[in-house]
């Protein structure tokens, strides 16, 4: 398995070897939910018939089935492994290190805390800057909305942003000079119910 998983990490682009991939992989897990979740124990009995009655299967996992988390964790995994440390953005945008930080604390560059520090996902930067528009998409999305949730929408196709007929990421709508207001409007409904 460590040979086919590093080709996959390859052809991703990603560097990490096959150990420290799966290593972010169990850390993910153990973070993102318990090992045994039962989805009706986070509801009202009230709640639960409420749930139930809309189509909602509030059972346990069976054995035999895919765990729903596989997937989360992955993407977890991926974000934390692409992810810039404040020093390798400040070495990006030819910034010193404290600039970062204010950036940060501005909201006008987004990431988390972990164990070595912050971290900063990909998807905010271009190989010299950070992604143009930036700033006015990140103060519209939610202060709570995980970044999992925000890494998601700026790499999924929009049907409101349209580039040649076809629709665009928020990322690459914003890569092409697109205004950054639809970015933002979209955005503000991050963590919102349908």
């Amino acid at each position: 398995m460590s040979v086919a998983l590093e080709n996959v990490l390859a052809k991703a682009g990603l560097r990490v070897s096959s150990s420290q991939f799966l290593a972010l992989v169990e850390e993910a897990a153990r973070r993102l939910s318990p090992p045994n979740p039962e989805p009706a124990h986070y509801f009202s009995a009230e709640q639960q018939e409420a749930l139930s009655d809309v189509g909602l299967d509030l059972a346990s996992h069976r054995q035999g089935e895919t765990d729903y988390r596989a997937r989360s964790v992955a993407e977890h995994a991926v974000l934390a492994d692409s992810a810039l440390t404040v020093l390798e953005a400040a070495r990006r945008l030819g910034v010193d290190d404290s600039r970062i930080r204010h950036r940060l604390k501005e909201r006008r560059l987004t990431g988390w805390k972990d164990q070595g520090g912050w971290r900063l996902p990909a998807w905010q930067f271009t190989a010299t800057s950070v992604l143009p528009g930036i700033e006015t998409v990140l103060r519209a999305v939610p202060e709570d909305a995980p970044a999992l949730v925000v890494a998601a929408f700026m790499s999924t196709p929009q049907s409101d942003l349209v580039i040649n007929g076809k629709p665009a990421t928020p990322r690459q709508w914003l890569l092409a000079a697109g205004d950054p207001e639809p970015v933002a409007q979209l955005a503000t409904t991050l963590g919102t119910p349908a």
